[in-house]
């Protein structure tokens, strides 16, 4: 392997001062929930909003004069896009962007702000970027690969450098996994300052290209993940190399595990983090034991999430963890049962959201009707609590799961 710990500490020369040293600070509360001694690196602060400008950077400063007055073309889901377009117009680089057609809006956006010209192609990723390696001939332009490329990879270890260095006690890095040239990058900086760290890998369970291929399988393939990010059907060619020889352990996360990580960094360390920067933390809640008691760095690698997506993540949080519910009850269909029912939910302490009271659509008797109630309450305790409640006083409630 050609990528050394001193090309990832000459990368750190090239992007210093250009590139934030962001904050990695300890966790005390996901500390203690999982059980380990929880540091987190807050990559989602960079000015694209994303781990993606070290590897873009490096790889943007080692061009000839004349690859920058060409220009560069890079395939991106929407981080790596990012990076390369804001650094290339600092250099002044002529840039273009090939994203997937459903790309979020506020990716496509943001990277058109940065100065690059967008084109939109393809399903998802893999695509674009197969339409990205054939316009580069064509027009001339040098392409700029996401994750397989040594420079890209030197470029994203730097961040090991910047986590061993606050905190040289560390015992595991986990990092996500899409393409890996994260993870290649990371552990071939840790393991040249600290043999003995371990490089664990996460990817979504949608999307296990790397997890399949160091494990020996095949790998199956979802549509789409909420970790769009790390959503890669086919690992660089290069960046294998370094996951054989480097990875300690690959883990897969499900969507559920990586929403109920997005919750809790938003409500415990008031950090927006899209779905691929989730994924580390939602291997740690799901597999605590694997964990319990060591040191452990995890990378926030981007917050580039839209807003109504996380809204909606936000709301399937809080039913999960029993703070949004919906109730049914059937009361008579009389003036005042209403009141009843609102009255001894508000004694119970819940707050209501919503109400829909249904007559019509219903294979009720008549004279009986079934309302619909979307509740804040504490927790599933409290749920029990007031289902229990109103049961006892005569209704008949009915949790919608």
């Amino acid at each position: 392997m050609s990528v050394t710990l001193q090309d990832v500490q000459a990368a750190a020369q090239v992007i210093e001062g250009h590139v934030l040293n962001t904050p990695f600070l300890h966790s005390r509360t996901l500390s203690e929930l999982i059980g380990a001694e929880v540091w987190l690196k807050f990559e989602n602060l960079q000015f694209t909003a994303s781990f993606k400008e070290r590897g873009a950077l490096v790889k943007l400063a080692s061009l000839t004069e004349e690859e920058r007055r060409r220009g560069v073309i890079a395939a991106s889901a929407g981080n790596h896009a990012q990076g390369v377009a804001y650094h290339a117009k600092r250099l002044g680089i002529p840039c273009v962007i090939v994203m997937p057609r459903f790309t979020p809006a506020v990716k496509v956006e943001r990277t058109r702000e940065f100065g690059a010209e967008v084109l939109l192609a393809g399903e998802g990723f893999d695509e674009a970027r197969t339409h990205a390696m054939e316009l580069a001939p064509s027009l001339q332009l040098e392409f700029i690969h996401a994750y397989d490329d040594e420079r890209v990879v030197a470029g994203q270890g730097t961040i090991a450098l910047e986590m061993l260095a606050a905190q040289p006690g560390l015992e595991m890095l986990v990092v996500p996994v899409g393409g890996g040239g994260l993870i290649a990058g990371m552990a071939t900086a840790a393991k040249g300052l600290k043999p003995g760290i371990q490089a664990i890998g996460v990817q979504s369970a949608r999307f296990p290209a790397v997890y399949s291929a160091l494990k020996g399988g095949t790998a199956q393939f979802g549509a789409s993940s909420i970790a769009d990010g790390i959503a890669v059907r086919e690992p660089g060619t290069i960046v294998l190399e370094y996951a054989r020889a480097l990875i300690d352990d690959m883990l897969l996360v499900d969507e559920g595990d990586i929403e109920q990580a997005i919750v809790m960094l938003l409500e415990i360390e008031k950090t927006v983090a899209e779905g691929a920067a989730a994924a580390s933390l939602g291997a740690l809640m799901k597999n605590k034991a694997r964990f319990a008691g060591r040191k452990v760095g995890l990378v926030l690698t981007g917050g580039n999430i839209d807003p109504l997506t996380l809204a909606f993540i936000t709301e399937r949080g809080l039913a999960r963890s029993g703070r949004l519910v919906r109730l049914r009850v059937e009361l008579r269909d009389l003036p005042g049962s209403l009141a009843q029912v609102t009255s001894r939910l508000a004694g119970l302490g819940a707050n209501i959201e919503e109400v829909h009271h249904q007559r019509t659509f219903t294979q009720l008797p008549l004279q009986t009707a079934e309302v619909e109630f979307v509740l804040q309450t504490r927790n599933h305790e409290h749920v029990t609590q007031i289902v229990d409640a109103l049961r006892a006083a005569g209704f008949n409630p009915r949790l919608d799961e």
